[in-house]
């Protein structure tokens, strides 16, 4: 089989995923392609599905800004995308496309594997920062492993409500302004912060600062251009484990090569080098 993969997304000109891709393709001995399918906000994103369907692909992935946009055009959706509202995969069966979400996934995963101590302690105190996408699913894949104490601060409350209904009866979950998570930054044992601020150009800046964070916290930044931003920077000085935002994008990519291939690959040496790509940059 020959597998044509690919992804769409703007702009996704200097996306890492077709490195990663291509790597897992040969890891896992298997022949295919992994194209970059640039569709412009400004174009027709109906006109360009329809082209997309009159491909012979297997499976591609989406980014922003099309991970919500994407589900009308789709023939079914897994439970877990449904439930977050927004699709990263797409995986063809006989002439099906079918949607799935592998962010949250991919950071559980990276998360595990980098502190394995924290699986067994459902009840540490966990702040998501930034109610995004990404948030959503963050939140859902942490209350799916059992976690029950997750706060969110944002800016927008609202967004942060929309996030708190995927709980359940047992899942403890306040909302906090950014005010209020600086002022109680240092009352968590693990810290993700989830949206753009930071990200290169505007590297200097944060959303909150971590510099009151407690030492031997684990902080967490899903940015990773620069790979250490400041906030992880800060956390660091204050003695913090810190986790950076390149093992999500390994290993959601693991995830929905999975769901493509039923192969599941292994990261091994390409977090490393990932990171040195990430660090020329």
């Amino acid at each position: 089989m020959h597998y044509q993969l690919g992804l769409i997304g703007y702009p996704i000109q200097h996306s890492l995923s077709p490195w990663i891709h291509r790597g897992f393709l040969e890891k896992a001995n298997l022949k295919g392609i992994y194209s970059i399918i640039e569709i412009s906000p400004e174009d027709s994103f109906e006109h360009a599905i329809k082209r997309l369907k009159g491909k012979e692909l297997t499976g591609f992935n989406v980014t922003l800004p099309f991970k919500e946009k994407i589900i009308p055009y789709l023939d079914d959706l897994d439970h877990h995308a449904e439930s977050i509202g927004a699709v990263n995969t797409v995986v063809i069966r006989e002439g099906k496309w079918i949607g799935y979400n592998t962010d949250g996934k991919g950071y559980m995963t990276a998360l595990q594997h980098k502190f394995p101590e924290l699986c067994s302690k459902p009840d540490i105190r966990i702040l998501i920062i930034g109610a995004g996408g990404a948030a959503r699913g963050i939140y859902y894949s942490l209350i799916s492993n059992g976690y029950y104490c997750v706060d969110i601060a944002n800016r927008t409350r609202e967004n942060a409500e929309s996030i708190v209904e995927l709980g359940t009866a047992n899942i403890r979950s306040s909302i906090l302004n950014l005010g209020e998570a600086q002022k109680n930054i240092g009352d968590y044992d693990l810290i993700i912060q989830t949206s753009s601020i930071g990200m290169k150009p505007k590297a200097d800046q944060v959303i909150v600062s971590a510099d009151g964070v407690r030492a031997g916290s684990v902080v967490s930044d899903i940015i990773y251009q620069p790979i250490k931003t400041k906030f992880l920077m800060q956390a660091e000085q204050a003695g913090a484990h810190i986790h950076f935002g390149h093992t999500m994008l390994l290993y959601q990519a693991q995830a929905a090569f999975e769901r493509w291939t039923n192969k599941l690959v292994p990261v091994n040496e390409m977090d490393q080098q990932l990171q040195t790509i990430l660090e020329g940059r």
